[in-house]
């Protein structure tokens, strides 16, 4: 079932700087974001553009709309609607007032409604290292309701809620919780409407970004949030807050810079593969799998290109 991660075609290579996550839309057209604040696309003819440019680093999720554009995730301004006519903000604030903050990933339904994660309500983007530290739930699993441009909490104190996907009949929707190595279901539909339940638990690593294969199943990325044999800096109180004040001291209890992996999760949640790259040798800090056209295509926030991997038999 595990293999290790062979060889990709590296896309843009040079061109991209930390694209974390990518998406292809119905035409064949690949986009991602990255930290600069542009949104680049390649055409199927390979070539790429720099599309659109938001004045923002703090660009995280992205998914295609179904009346074309983008919907993106922005850590410091909120949901946005990006297309050929411009960039547009959708949501700032929840119902109650407060503000979006960290909005993370994002996925629309076929009615339009916009199901997305904000990672946490206390700390921002750039200071994500404090709320792993602190390990308490600050997160929220939000939906934006374009009919009536109202966002509303579907859940609250989540430990770190990242990647969104729906369900193919979109019955429910499976979130990852990052720092509690799992990923949860919420039931959109039927008898189960509003409630809860582990998708899957225990996996080897924290879940970023997560999304649906053709076949129904999803493709979840993830990360070594605490290197070997440094785990006890999640349970030292004065290790924790000499790495708040020093935050640069967080690459020496984290893996994630150097290993990558991905996983293929069913829809009853059992792995049905598993690619590893325990030493970065090919990519480092893989975010996001997204499956288009039996390809596999790897987002990284260290890497300067996007992966592609042509997914086959030998592969499962």
């Amino acid at each position: 079932m595990s293999e290790l991660l062979p060889e990709v075609t590296k896309l843009g290579e040079g061109f991209l700087d930390g694209p974390e996550d990518v998406v292809v839309d119905r035409e064949g057209i690949l986009y991602t974001a990255v930290r600069d604040g542009w949104i680049k696309r390649m055409h199927k003819n390979g070539s790429w553009e720099n599309w659109k440019k938001i004045d923002s680093d703090g660009l995280l999720g992205i998914a295609t709309s179904k009346e074309g554009g983008l919907i993106v995730c922005d850590a410091e301004k909120g949901l946005l609607k990006v297309s050929e006519d411009g960039v547009v903000v959708l949501a700032t604030h929840i119902n109650d007032g407060s503000k979006i903050r960290f909005a993370d990933e994002v996925i629309e339904s076929s009615d339009g409604s916009l199901y997305f994660s904000a990672a946490s309500t206390k700390f921002g983007f750039h200071d994500w290292y404090l709320d792993v530290l602190e390990a308490k739930p600050h997160g929220q699993l939000l939906k934006y309701d374009p009919s009536s441009n109202e966002t509303s909490i579907l859940l609250d104190g989540l430990c770190f809620p990242n990647g969104v996907a729906l369900s193919r009949e979109e019955d429910f929707l499976v979130f990852c919780e990052s720092w509690k190595f799992r990923c949860r279901k919420y039931w959109l539909k039927g008898t189960d409407k509003g409630k809860t339940e582990i998708f899957i638990d225990n996996l080897p690593g924290g879940p970023d970004n997560i999304y649906l294969a053709p076949d129904g199943s999803f493709w979840i990325a993830l990360l070594q949030v605490a290197s070997n044999g440094l785990e006890f800096v999640h349970t030292s109180k004065p290790s924790k807050h000499l790495i708040a004040s020093f935050p640069k001291l967080v690459n020496l209890v984290s893996g994630a810079h150097r290993k990558a992996t991905v996983v293929n999760v069913a829809a009853d949640g059992k792995i049905t593969r598993k690619f590893d790259d325990p030493d970065g040798k090919v990519m480092s800090f893989v975010t996001t799998a997204f499956e288009f056209e039996d390809h596999l295509y790897l987002g990284s926030l260290k890497n300067n290109f996007i992966g592609k991997l042509k997914l086959n038999p030998t592969n499962s």
